[in-house]
């Protein structure tokens, strides 16, 4: 791996290390990174690296981190001698991992991409193999990882239209030749995106399928603190029908203060709960939907419910999951504006929740189509506002649709997670974790087909 293209990008970096550490101080007064936290961005950290192998998984944020949990679980089950590092590039995720990872897994930030970061990282930790999730493709820190030795894999992989356009052409098309070339697995999206990974030059012998990890939701993982203040929520809520709009965007807010504003008139009990995908928004939200002339209970604030209370707002971190299995339908946001790209569904669906999304949701078009394939009423997609708000009064006004979508939601979950994770773990065994770290004994063989459903077939992923 020595394009010139990567050569000349090296370089570049090389000279822009100087001004790193003050747009790091920027993004700090931004919020966008954690004071405590900026050494680990150059590289540098207080925590010693342990004894033995190491196995490296780097989540950039939310979505892809918690994709990873599931297959680092079993992990630790099937090779429980191996020590594991998560690394993530934002705040939120950094936080989140703080309460969701299992005990014993070593998580920080990730180094900026800059060769003397990505140095100071690998020389640190000197990992044995390292597993990227989705999209992840930042060239000194793989090209260096390459070129110490690191066993590499790409899951999850995704390649929008955008991107894939983007490294069409000519000057970054040598770019990401070179930094494909560098795994010895990718475990793309779908069949799309394992033909869009080829044709820039991915090896067809690295390319296998195995499933979406977003379709495997981790059990809720909440110390007994959480538990309680989740059960007094739900005993709050007591009879109201209950939506959620969840990992919302500016702008969409004021779409759903609406919605409820139109809804209320003819479903009085009706309450929404607002969980912005940035919870430190909360706030600002609550003050702005307050001016609508609207009744706001703020979650971070310890703020009570009451019968009159219409918004409530989650601006907590680590708690969606439960906010679902307080809901009767969830609305996933980041899907209503132009231009947004959407979030995960599937955990909404594994909840039990009717599930309803936007128009703009990005590659989760994929997901969409997956679970429809299940059963139509699965996922319901809706063309904007005035859509939303009918198909959210006819859920609420008509029990047997309203439980008919969130069984046949439940079905599609459990239907499209099955077997993923075993395929996934058969293909790191195969191409990367046996060569990097010798095998663990028999426990680690896989029956061909374990787990392999109908929809699997279909597309190809046996």
């Amino acid at each position: 791996m020595s394009g010139g293209v990567l050569s000349v990008y090296r370089a570049l970096t090389s000279v822009a290390s100087p001004c790193v550490f003050f747009h790091l101080l920027w993004r700090r007064l931004r919020g966008l990174e954690h004071h405590l936290h900026i050494p680990e961005r150059m590289g540098r950290t207080s925590i010693v690296r342990p004894s033995g192998p190491l196995l490296w998984f780097h989540a950039v944020s939310v979505g892809e981190a918690m994709s990873a949990i599931p297959i680092i679980k079993h992990c630790i089950l099937m090779r429980p001698s191996l020590n594991i590092l998560l690394t993530t590039s934002t705040v939120t995720s950094y936080l989140l991992l703080q309460q969701t990872l299992p005990a014993g897994v070593l998580c920080q930030f990730a180094p900026i991409d800059t060769p003397d970061a990505t140095e100071n990282f690998l020389t640190h930790w000197h990992p044995d193999a390292g597993i990227f999730i989705e999209s992840e493709l930042w060239p000194n820190l793989l090209s260096s990882a390459f070129h110490k030795g690191v066993k590499l894999a790409l899951i999850n992989a995704r390649m929008s239209s955008r991107s894939y356009n983007r490294w069409l052409l000519p000057v970054a098309r040598h770019l990401i030749m070179d930094l494909l070339s560098v795994f010895r697995l990718i475990v793309p999206l779908s069949t799309e995106e394992a033909t869009r990974y080829q044709i820039l030059g991915a090896p067809p012998t690295t390319v296998h399928f195995a499933g979406n990890l977003k379709y495997v939701v981790d059990a809720v993982n909440s110390h007994d603190g959480k538990k309680v203040s989740i059960s007094k929520l739900r005993a709050d809520l007591g009879e109201r029908s209950v939506w959620i709009a969840a990992s919302t965007h500016p702008g969409e807010e004021h779409v759903i203060a609406s919605i409820h504003m139109c809804l209320r008139l003819s479903l009085p009990n009706l309450i929404t709960i607002i969980a912005p995908r940035h919870p430190e928004r909360g706030t600002s939200i609550a003050l702005e939907i307050q001016q609508r002339g609207l009744e706001v209970a703020v979650r971070s604030q310890g703020d009570h419910i009451h019968t009159t209370t219409d918004i409530y707002i989650a601006d907590t971190i680590g708690e969606l999951k439960n906010l679902y299995r307080v809901s009767e339908v969830a609305f996933i946001g980041g899907s209503l504006i132009k231009g947004m790209m959407g979030h995960n569904l599937a955990e909404a669906a594994a909840a039990g929740c009717a599930v309803l999304t936007g128009p703009y949701i990005g590659h989760f078009s994929q997901m969409v189509s997956d679970f429809h394939q299940v059963a139509r009423d699965s996922i319901w997609q809706v063309a904007g506002k005035d859509d939303l708000q009918n198909r959210l009064h006819l859920l609420f006004t008509n029990h047997n649709t309203l439980q008919s979508c969130r069984a046949a939601a439940l079905h599609a979950s459990e239907l499209c997670a099955q077997g993923v994770i075993l395929r996934v773990w058969r293909h790191l065994e195969l191409f990367l974790l046996q060569e990097a770290f010798g095998s663990e004994g028999d426990h680690v063989q896989f029956p061909m087909y374990a787990g392999i459903s109908a929809i699997d077939s279909d597309r190809g992923y046996i």
